[in-house]
């Protein structure tokens, strides 16, 4: 897989995932990047700028790297991945529409909600495996053009986790919780790399789950930054770590030297089993995802020009979202979409003259040629009361 894309993916993970309040959350940064590619290489000025400097990429490859990066994923014995374009009858489509939107790609809004959502609902649902069952936008005649990415990842752990309720008497998550442990003999599943600990948790086909924690002062964000960016070949590997202590001593956040009756040294991984699950509203933070400008509305020649002569902006951007860790393995789907609609037309406001027959007034008829008076009359004060 193309190395650029995977660093333009994971810097706009990272910022992403870092910009979000504090809670259980869950993004997808690669459902939402090629969304920002097709759209960089299909926008005029100023939003193409915009949308290619969010996804990292040159605006004139960006739809082309985002096809790229579905079929690489689509090599993927765990991931799978899918693109949907959806046109409304009515649009008007530019020559240059299917250089931007692959025709495989495309689909056909009637501009009835009633027969278009349930369409667009059965393609979250299929790509997904039920994971997700609707797409994360509102339809209405008004949506012209909908874009939307799915992805499902399902893995199974090479070596299960243990279930059992653990309670746990103090700090931050006192309580009984359903919890996960293991133990296996891979110490460098677990690397050190200065405030952070990062343990490696494999599939059993071509899917990884990184795990991370800081000291309890470590900011989130730092945290984040830290977990995505890290090197696998880089910190301090497990094995080295067991040598820097003695039993009881913490010699990394979250990791302790203990004894064990093995013949050999070992590693045992425990945390609570979770399940999370956030729709997120890209519009709240559009300047993050270069949307600030296309989502304005232009005036009479639209963000699109490259898509359709029909003025567009993107009037909805969302992305549903989940994720599982369990004892047998891991599940994530994600759906992201956006729905274009036509941008409002900017008017400019002149002078007018005002005329109020709010005293007794004249009338007559004529006839247009003529002016030959048909009837002429006054009003002296109004003859039909109000309500």
């Amino acid at each position: 897989m193309d190395a650029d894309i995977v660093r333009a993916v994971n810097d706009l993970t990272t910022r992403w995932a870092t910009s979000l309040p504090a809670g259980n959350t869950v993004v997808s940064g690669l459902g939402l990047w090629p969304l920002l590619a097709l759209l960089a290489t299909g926008a005029d000025e100023p939003g193409r700028s915009e949308l290619a400097a969010a996804a990292g990429v040159d605006a004139a490859n960006g739809s082309t790297d985002a096809i790229r990066l579905i079929e690489a994923i689509e090599e993927s014995a765990d991931l799978h991945a899918a693109l949907g374009v959806w046109v409304s009858e009515q649009l008007k489509l530019a020559e240059s529409f299917d250089a931007v939107m692959p025709a495989p790609l495309v689909g056909m809004l009637t501009g009835n909600p009633s027969v278009d959502k349930p369409k667009l609902d059965a393609w979250a649902a299929d790509h997904t495996d039920d994971l997700i069952r609707e797409m994360p936008l509102e339809l209405d005649p008004d949506v012209l053009l909908v874009l939307a990415s799915a992805l499902l990842l399902r893995t199974t752990w090479v070596r299960p986790f243990t279930e059992q309720v653990r309670h746990v008497p103090n700090g931050p998550w006192t309580g009984s919780w359903h919890w996960l442990e293991r133990v296996d003999s891979d110490l460098d599943a677990v690397r050190r790399y200065d405030d952070l600990t990062v343990v490696t948790v494999q599939g059993d086909a071509d899917v990884d789950v990184l795990l991370g924690i800081g000291q309890p002062h470590t900011p989130r964000a730092d945290v984040l930054t830290g977990l995505l960016n890290a090197d696998p070949a880089g910190g301090v590997s497990g094995r080295a770590l067991i040598e820097l202590g003695e039993p009881g001593d913490e010699i990394a956040p979250g990791v302790r030297i203990a004894q064990t009756t093995s013949a050999r040294p070992d590693l045992r991984v425990s945390l609570p089993s979770f399940s999370v699950e956030v729709e997120h509203d890209l519009m709240q933070s559009r300047e993050l995802f270069g949307l600030t400008a296309v989502t304005s509305d232009p005036g009479d020649h639209g963000h699109f020009s490259a898509l359709s002569p029909t003025p567009l902006r993107v009037g909805q951007a969302k992305q549903k979202v989940l994720a599982r860790f369990f004892a047998t393995g891991f599940e994530a789907a994600a759906v992201t979409a956006m729905a274009m609609t036509r941008a409002a037309m900017i008017t400019t406001k002149q002078r007018r003259l005002d005329l109020a027959l709010d005293r007794p007034f004249a009338f007559t008829a004529v006839l247009r040629e003529s002016r030959l008076p048909i009837v002429a009359g006054w009003v002296e004060t109004p003859t039909q009361p109000g309500d």
